[in-house]
């Protein structure tokens, strides 16, 4: 899909702001903000373009969550956002949702209190329906972090990352969880879990758009798999296996590789390396170092091997969401809150921040600039995403 007119939506806790996007001059203006029902969590435009499908929260990473819903907002001509139809509740804290890719369910993942999933119905005017209820016993997995629809909108895959092992726990493995999926009902399907999950800590996923291609980024580990599937059953154990990192030998605490997308051409694919890690320096707390960047792969088109070619610095710290324009032009990192870090001889504060890279022929970012984005106190910049415009 290409097209010239695209809006950027940004959060920061509830507080959900539209930008205006110039793909040509790599620039963001930001126009509207309205007020979610709660913190948003994740967001997922619907196949028309017309409406974006937002989960909400009170909670977060740490936080109680008691106040739950996923609402419809309707995108004007222009990309502004107003409220569609009813929001519904959610029987817990959703991190992740997507759309299935006919446009018929919202389909959102569980992981506080307990884990599951939750899917509702889309009407003709692209309104929620009430929740599908589901019948039997699922295995969701250790902790759900994504949720995906496959291109054949017949199965649902759950990404399960586990957990690192911690003084007072042993690991706990993580998996990718097929479900077949009909007309909004789902149904136990396979397993994969290379090394009965140990040592496989998957964060996000995303597929291929026209080869039977999977690629994930394993947050506790570092790594880039792809793996291939035939009839929505992936094959047991990656194809291809690389080091997210520009430096894998310097690993440093609190380096997670982050969220991932294809571009939208297959030929190549972009996962963000995240670091955080804050350390006492004479009674401030400074970043501790490590790498923040995008890493790119060219994607063999015969093959599916990803292949490294550039670490482009995201010029921020940890970016959480990031998103490809639809013309596949343009790639905007969101980062999810400042830290300060030392620079020479004096600190600086690096904000939370949109960083807006042009997409070279060759895939390569370029670095174009930097937004800085507001948030005071816990408020984090918890999510961003593009959408093209009718």
């Amino acid at each position: 899909m290409m097209t010239n007119r695209v809006a950027l939506y940004s959060a920061v806790d509830e507080t959900f702001t539209h930008y205006v996007v110039d793909v040509e001059a790599a620039t963001l203006t930001p126009r509207a903000s309205i007020e979610l029902p709660a913190r948003l969590q994740y967001a997922w435009p619907h196949p028309s373009r017309k409406y974006l499908y937002a989960t909400t929260s009170s909670g977060g990473p740490r936080v109680q969550s008691d106040f739950n819903r996923v609402c419809t907002l309707a995108i004007a001509g222009d990309g502004t956002l107003s409220p569609h139809g009813e929001a519904r509740p959610l029987p817990g804290r959703a991190v992740h949702m997507c759309v299935d890719p006919g446009g018929r369910h919202a389909v959102n993942v569980l992981n506080t209190p307990t884990n599951g999933m939750a899917i509702h119905r889309i009407e003709a005017d692209g309104s929620l329906g009430r929740e599908i209820e589901q019948s039997g016993t699922f295995d969701w997995g250790i902790y759900p972090h994504q949720v995906m629809v496959f291109p054949s909108g017949r199965t649902v895959l759950i990404v399960d990352r586990g957990f690192q092992p911690q003084a007072d726990r042993p690991e706990r493995p993580g998996a990718l969880r097929s479900f077949g999926f009909d007309d909004g009902v789902l149904s136990p399907g396979p397993v994969v879990a290379p090394n009965g999950g140990y040592g496989f800590g998957p964060r996000h996923v995303d597929f291929h758009p026209t080869r039977p291609w999977l690629y994930v980024s394993d947050e506790r580990t570092n790594r880039l798999y792809m793996f291939r599937h035939a009839n929505d059953r992936l094959e047991p154990e990656p194809a291809y296996t690389r080091d997210l990192l520009a430096e894998p030998g310097n690993l440093r605490p609190r380096q997670l590789g982050g969220p991932i997308h294809v571009h939208p051409s297959g030929r190549f694919v972009y996962v963000a390396n995240r670091a955080d890690q804050a350390i006492e320096v004479d009674g401030s707390r400074l970043f501790g170092g490590g790498e923040n960047s995008i890493a790119v792969f060219a994607i063999d088109q015969v093959t599916g091997e990803p292949t490294p070619i550039q670490h482009a610095d995201t010029h921020s710290i940890h970016v959480r969401t990031f998103a490809c324009d639809p013309g596949g032009r343009l790639l905007v990192a969101g980062s999810i809150r400042p830290l300060a870090r030392r620079d020479g001889d004096r600190i600086e504060q690096v904000p939370a921040a949109l960083s807006v890279f042009r997409i070279g022929d060759d895939g390569r970012l370029e670095f174009a600039r930097r937004y800085d984005v507001a948030t005071t106190g816990s408020q984090l910049h918890y999510w961003m995403g593009m959408v093209g415009l009718p």
